[in-house]
């Protein structure tokens, strides 16, 4: 099993990279996060072998964190490794971690290849298992501050964004006006 690799990138396309590791090239699939890595530059991933009859595939990862969650998602019932994939793909650990948090089946949908029953289903299998794990301050449904910017429109991405600027000792009504503040820039 091959489960981290370091080398230098010869190579890439629009989903996958090109590893060259001690004389021999690595095709990798990987975040867009990674992609954006020149050629040229040495890289370090954590890696997911996938060993199937017709195939062995290999899919990197920035961090061991982002490796674990690939594995977690490709637990959930019809998610494989390229949807799990596509779905890292969708932002940062912790915005796609608080969307399955908070029940934000959005932020999946919009992923090429996820509809919404298999946004739903990874929302139910996985809320459990990585509810204590986020660290989001405040961002579950039943905060009235994120409610209220839902409810006028903005994502929780955007709100997430927002929320970390402001000054969290205020009332929920000028944290909310300083929330907007923030997102109307």
């Amino acid at each position: 099993m091959i489960g981290y690799i370091k080398g230098r990138i010869i190579g890439k396309n629009e989903q996958s990279l090109l590893l060259e590791n001690n004389g021999i090239g690595y095709k990798v699939f990987t975040t867009p996060q990674v992609l954006t890595r020149e050629i040229g530059e040495e890289i370090e991933l954590h890696t997911h072998l996938q060993v199937r009859e017709d195939a062995l595939t290999l899919y990197g990862f920035a961090n061991a964190s982002e490796l674990s969650f690939f594995e977690l998602l490709t637990t959930v019932s019809g998610v494989g490794p390229k949807m799990a994939l596509s779905v890292l793909s969708a932002g940062d650990l912790e915005l796609i971690k608080g969307a399955i948090v908070s029940q934000d089946a959005a932020v999946f949908t919009k992923v090429g290849g996820v509809g919404k029953k298999t946004a739903e289903r990874i929302i139910v299998e996985l809320k459990e298992k990585i509810s204590g794990s986020v660290s989001l301050q405040g961002f579950g449904k039943s905060d009235d501050l994120l409610s209220a910017l839902e409810q006028l429109g903005y994502s929780l991405r955007e709100i997430k964004e927002a929320l970390k600027g402001i000054d969290h000792s205020l009332s929920t009504e000028e944290k909310l006006k300083q929330a907007l503040k923030l997102l109307s820039k």
